[in-house]
C-alpha cells in the first residue's frame, strides 16, 4: 500500500432527507474549540477551556456521550495517593518498565507528577472513587504496579468518570453537545487548493467537515482550535473489549491530512477478556484488578502455567500474560484458559466485582464456585497521532488526547491503568496551552463547502459491512499477539487490495458513516501493519517471531 496513493479527495455527503434539497451544501459553523470525541479526554478539556467563560465550544461525538469507549473501563485510574508506602518514583519506574523503556521520559514525568491534582480535579467534578472506612482511597494493585496505587468505583471506573463528566459538561453553558454527529474529514489548506505533503512544514487545521444527521448533509465547522480526542482503534480487529466505534477515526483523519503517527505497531491485547462465543465487538473485559486481587490464572484442567513465563505469575504485564495465554492455547488446543477466584471469600469477591460477578451470572457461571473462561482480545492502542508534551500535534491548530493520541507514555505496552490518568493529564496541558494561544488565530472563511455529490446503492452497504468483517479477520489472523514477516506481508496485500477498492467506491457515493469508517478501518489497519513490518525487533507489544527476542 503506497503512502503516495493515500492523498484523499474532499467528496459527497449522506442520502439526504424528506425535505431537504439534495443540491443544498451543508451548512457552514464557527466554534472557537471544536473537539471530536466525548470520552474522558475530550470532555475534561471542554471543561478546562470552558473556564474561560468566553468562548464558544463545540463537543462533537458520533454516537452519545454515553458510549464513549471510556465507559468500558472496569479497572481504575492510576496515581500516586498513598504517600507512606508510594512515591512518584516508583510509579515513573513501573512504567518504564512496562514501556520496554520505550517511553518518553519526559511524557512519563509529566503525568506521574499531575495525576494527583487531576485526580482531585474529577472528584470535583462530581466522580465518586471507593474509599475505605478511615475515608481514604481504597486502591487496588494491577499487573506491573508495585504498589496499590488505583483508584476505582466497584469494576466501573470509567462508567462513573464518564457519568461524572457528562453530568458537568452537560450543565455548562459554553459547551455545545452535538451527539450523533460524525467528522469525516479535517480541513487544512489543501481543501483550499494548496498541494500538502508529508513534508509541508506548516500544515494547519480550520476545523472539520462532520455529517449531520437530522439533514444528512455534510456541514463545514469552521474552529480557531480542534482537538482530537476519537478514542481507540479496537474495532479493526475481529475481537475486541472496544465498543463498534472504536475505529481509529481521529487517527486516520490525521494520517490522511498528511499529521504525524507514531508506535502503531503497539496493539495491546488484553489478557483475560471473558471467552463467550458471540460477543466480540465488544468481548466482555474482565479487569486486571482481578488478578491483582489474586485472581490466579489456569488451564481448564486447573494447571497453573505462569510459572512458566514470569516470575511475577500471574500480575506480570500484560503483554507477557498475553503471549503466555496465546501460547497455551496453541499448544493445548484450547479456545480459551481460565481465571481462578474460587479461593477467594466470595462476598469480598462480589463486594469488589459486583458487574462481572452479574455478567458471569447470566452465562451461568458463578465466579464464587466456577472458573472464569478468559482469552487475549484487541484491547487498547499505544500508539497514534504524535503528540508534544503541551498535547500539540504536527498539523498547527490540531490537538490530541487520549487513545488517539502518542504522547509517549506507553513506549511499547502501557502499564494497566495508565491511559484515564494519561487523557486528564494531556487535556490538562493542551488546554492550557491552547488557552494561550488561541487569540492568535482567526477563522479562515475561505474554506469551500463539501463537495455534495453521489448516490448509494443497498448492494454497496452490503459490500461495505462485508469490507468491515474483512478487514476485522485479516487484522487478528495476520497481525495479531504474534506476528510474522510473511503474515504482515499478507496483511498489507489484502488491505492495499480493500483500500484501492473502497476509494473508487467513495469517490462514487455518498459520504455515509459506514463507509467512512470503513475507509478509516483500513487506513488505521494499514498504519499498523508498515510500522510493525518496520519493527526489525521484537520489542513491547510487537512480537516478531522472525527477531526472537535476545536472552
Amino acid at each position: 500500500m503506497n503512502a503516495t496513493k493515500r492523498t484523499e479527495t474532499t467528496k459527497a455527503t449522506n442520502t439526504t432527507k424528506a425535505g431537504v434539497d439534495a443540491r443544498a451544501p451543508g451548512k457552514m459553523k464557527k466554534y472557537d474549540f471544536l473537539i471530536i470525541g466525548g470520552g474522558v479526554a475530550g470532555m475534561s478539556f471542554a471543561l478546562k477551556v470552558a473556564r474561560a467563560q468566553k468562548y464558544k465550544i463545540a463537543l462533537c461525538c458520533k454516537t452519545t456521550l454515553e458510549e464513549a469507549n471510556t465507559t468500558k473501563a472496569q479497572g481504575g485510574i492510576a496515581s500516586v495517593t498513598n504517600l507512606q508506602v508510594d512515591d512518584f518514583q516508583k510509579h515513573i519506574h513501573d512504567t518504564m518498565v512496562a514501556g520496554d523503556w520505550l517511553s518518553d521520559p519526559r511524557a512519563v514525568e509529566q503525568v506521574v507528577k499531575n495525576a494527583p491534582r487531576q485526580i482531585e480535579e474529577l472528584v470535583n467534578w462530581g466522580v465518586n472513587f471507593d474509599r475505605n472506612a478511615e475515608g481514604d482511597f481504597d486502591l487496588h494493585r494491577e499487573g506491573g504496579h508495585s504498589e496499590f496505587r488505583i483508584l476505582h468505583h466497584a469494576d466501573d471506573t470509567g462508567a462513573e468518570i464518564q457519568r461524572g463528566l457528562m453530568e458537568a459538561v452537560r450543565h455548562n453553558p459554553f459547551i455545545d453537545v452535538l451527539e450523533n454527529h460524525f467528522a469525516v474529514e479535517i480541513i487544512t489548506q489543501h481543501h483550499l487548493g494548496v498541494r500538502v505533503t508529508r513534508r509541508t512544514p506548516d500544515i494547519e487545521c480550520y476545523g472539520a467537515y462532520i455529517l449531520n444527521p437530522e439533514t444528512g448533509k455534510i456541514d463545514t465547522y469552521l474552529s480557531r482550535v480542534t482537538l482530537m480526542a476519537t478514542g481507540g482503534t479496537g474495532a479493526v480487529y475481529a475481537t475486541t473489549t472496544n465498543p463498534n466505534i472504536a475505529t481509529g477515526d481521529g487517527i486516520a483523519m490525521v494520517y490522511r491530512a498528511k499529521g504525524q503517527v507514531k508506535d502503531m505497531e503497539f496493539v495491546q491485547f488484553h489478557p483475560t477478556a471473558l471467552f463467550h462465543p458471540g460477543e466480540t465487538h465488544p468481548a466482555y473485559l474482565i479487569t486486571e484488578a482481578m488478578r491483582g486481587y489474586g485472581g490466579i490464572l489456569r488451564l481448564p484442567n486447573g494447571e497453573e502455567f505462569m510459572q512458566k513465563y514470569d516470575p511475577r505469575l500471574s500480575l506480570a504485564p500484560r503483554d507477557i500474560v498475553a503471549r503466555a495465554i496465546d501460547n497455551e492455547m496453541k499448544i493445548h488446543g484450547l479456545d480459551h484458559v481460565c481465571l481462578d477466584v474460587t479461593h477467594k471469600d466470595p462476598e469480598e469477591t462480589k463486594h469488589h466485582f459486583p458487574n462481572i460477578y452479574a455478567k458471569c451470572l447470566s452465562i451461568g457461571i458463578d465466579i464464587t464456585k466456577d472458573y472464569i473462561p478468559v482469552a487475549p482480545c484487541a484491547h487498547y492502542m499505544c500508539g497514534g497521532i504524535k503528540v508534544n508534551l503541551d498535547g500539540e500535534s504536527s498539523i498547527h491548530r490540531l490537538y490530541a488526547v487520549g487513545e488517539c493520541s502518542c504522547t509517549g507514555l506507553h513506549g511499547g505496552n502501557r502499564l494497566a491503568s495508565n491511559s484515564l490518568i494519561e487523557a486528564v493529564v494531556y487535556a490538562d496541558a493542551a488546554a492550557k496551552h491552547s488557552l494561550s494561544m488561541i487569540e492568535q488565530y482567526d477563522f479562515n472563511d475561505r474554506v469551500p463547502d463539501w463537495n455534495d455529490e453521489g448516490t448509494l446503492s443497498n448492494e454497496e452497504r452490503v459490500l461495505i459491512s462485508q469490507d468491515v468483517k474483512e478487514v476485522g479477520q485479516i487484522m487478528s489472523t495476520y497481525v495479531g499477539i504474534v506476528r510474522s514477516d510473511l503474515r504482515l506481508r499478507r496483511a498489507w496485500e489484502r488491505l492495499d487490495l480493500l483500500y484501492e477498492e473502497t476509494e473508487d467506491l467513495f469517490k462514487r457515493v455518498t459520504a455515509t458513516r459506514d463507509i467512512c469508517e470503513l475507509r478509516n478501518m483500513i487506513n488505521v489497519g494499514y498504519l499498523i501493519t508498515r510500522q510493525a513490518l518496520e519493527r526489525k525487533e521484537s520489542r513491547g507489544l510487537h512480537y516478531n517471531i522472525d527477531y526472537p527476542k535476545k536472552k
